[in-house]
């Protein structure tokens, strides 16, 4: 796990393989795809995330682009108010601990949640950074404010409250007109 961590951190999900991750254990890479399956899954045992937020935003009806800001905010408050916002929070710390948690965290981010969001609303790549980073900024500062910080009053607001705020002003992160980056 250590050497997938660093790797990890240090090259990121895309350009980290198994074999480069196995070579720095010092094991053979079938003995990774045996006990993982896949490099996903090697990602997400090394960040240690509680669960698959992808696998949470994907559903069985399709998310009108109109409806994924409110939908990832939902999302989001019922895997953080379930028993895996505890580790959750942990991640989320993290972060803040150093460069490595920070590169996990900030890959992880971008890999399971914005990128498959962001792949079916915006063509543009430069465009689809944007639009992530801003997202992330939103969801980010909810999930530390509400989970970690606990800053009242949002710390206790019902749901709906907390969706009706927020939602709008991420979906227009992730559909409105936010200018050119740069």
């Amino acid at each position: 796990m250590a050497a997938a961590r660093e790797a990890f951190a240090e090259n990121g999900f895309e350009t980290t393989t198994v074999r480069a991750i196995a070579a720095r254990a010092q094991v053979d890479p079938a003995m990774i795809n045996h006990y993982f399956g896949s490099k996903e899954k090697l990602f997400l045992a090394a960040v240690d995330a509680p669960l698959d937020p992808h696998d949470l935003l994907e559903t069985a009806e399709p998310v009108l682009p109109e409806d994924v800001g409110e939908h990832m905010v939902r999302t989001l408050l019922r895997a953080w108010d379930s028993p895996a916002g505890v580790a959750g929070q942990a991640l989320l710390r993290s972060a803040f601990r150093g460069p490595t948690g920070a590169a996990l965290l900030r890959e992880f981010i971008d890999l399971r949640i914005l990128r498959p969001m962001l792949d079916r609303l915006e063509p543009d790549p430069v465009m689809a950074r944007w639009r992530g980073s801003l997202a992330a900024s939103q969801l980010g500062g909810l999930a530390l404010v509400r989970y970690v910080l606990r800053i009242e009053p949002l710390a206790s607001a019902p749901t709906e409250q907390v969706v009706a705020a927020v939602a709008p002003q991420l979906q227009h992160y992730l559909t409105g007109e936010v200018g050119r980056p740069g």
